[in-house]
């Protein structure tokens, strides 16, 4: 069976729901990231930064069982060594998360994390314990789905990298505008998830550039996520782009029934059990 014919036709009720949709400084907003969903249980986070863990047990009272990660800026991985304390010292030992990393991360998450002396004050333990570490490139599966892997424009050459289930969603991470990325992985009337604020940088797209930089199906198809303040989501709305919410789940169509503007269904947070 192709490939996409694998994503079209399993699990039709997958949904990806927002852990949180704030930028580095937006802590009240949550830290950004987001939990594909099968069932409203879920199956893969995006990014874990300071505040996802808390969010995560919240949200399904038990922490991830697969990551992906886009970037190793700290408010889209600072969650993750709480999450090597909370599994390192579980009783009974918990089974390892999967870990699905860039291949460009992982000496960089290496330095930042994994080399501090002694995690444990007892020893005894490596940050990578805790984890299945499965460097991808390109692509990977997970639960019989292909999810496609891609450089975005963030910070440097290299340093960040955006994911897409084709047929149903394409998520940035962080990123200066990315039209022919899109014009690529989102060409089959997928959901765009878009990080961006009301002033650009050069890391992050501005408001105005999502207009000029981006086709009007591609606005149509998109969700903002990343703002610095419900203020700055505010005025992204009154331009007519749709923005995610904190605790909000968007229902992925599958593609047979996805049109060029796929209709959206917004779920309010349900607890649901890890499997």
């Amino acid at each position: 069976m192709a490939i996409t014919d694998v994503n079209s036709d399993l699990s039709a009720d997958l949904g990806l729901r927002f852990l949180g949709v704030g930028n580095s400084q937006a802590y009240r907003l949550g830290s950004s990231a987001a939990v594909l969903e099968a069932g409203h249980r879920p199956w893969l986070l995006i990014d874990c930064g300071p505040t996802t863990l808390e969010a995560h047990l919240e949200t399904y009272s038990a922490p991830p069982s697969a990551l992906f990660i886009t970037h190793a800026h700290f408010d889209h991985i600072g969650g993750l060594e709480g999450l090597y304390y909370r599994l390192a010292t579980a009783t009974p030992r918990l089974p390892p998360v999967k870990l699905f990393v860039p291949v460009a991360l992982i000496t960089v998450m290496q330095r930042r994390l994994a080399d501090y002396p002694c995690l444990l004050a007892e020893g005894g333990s490596n940050f990578w314990d805790v984890f299945q570490l499965i460097p991808v490139s390109d692509g990977f599966w997970h639960r019989g789905l292909h999810f496609t892997v891609f450089s975005v424009r963030h910070h440097e050459h290299l340093s960040a990298f955006g994911l897409a289930l084709e047929g149903r969603f394409l998520f940035t991470g962080d990123t200066r505008p990315i039209p022919e990325v899109l014009n690529r992985y989102a060409r089959r009337g997928e959901w765009i998830f878009h990080d961006c604020g009301v002033e650009p940088n050069p890391s992050h797209c501005g408001l105005d550039e999502i207009r000029t930089e981006y086709s009007p199906d591609q606005c149509q198809r998109m969700v903002i996520y990343h703002y610095e303040s419900e203020q700055a989501a505010e005025q992204i709305r009154r331009t007519g782009l749709r923005i995610a919410r904190r605790g909000e789940c968007f229902a992925l169509q599958p593609l047979s029934v996805a049109s060029a503007a796929p209709s959206l269904e917004t779920v309010a947070p349900v607890p649901a059990t890890a499997s």
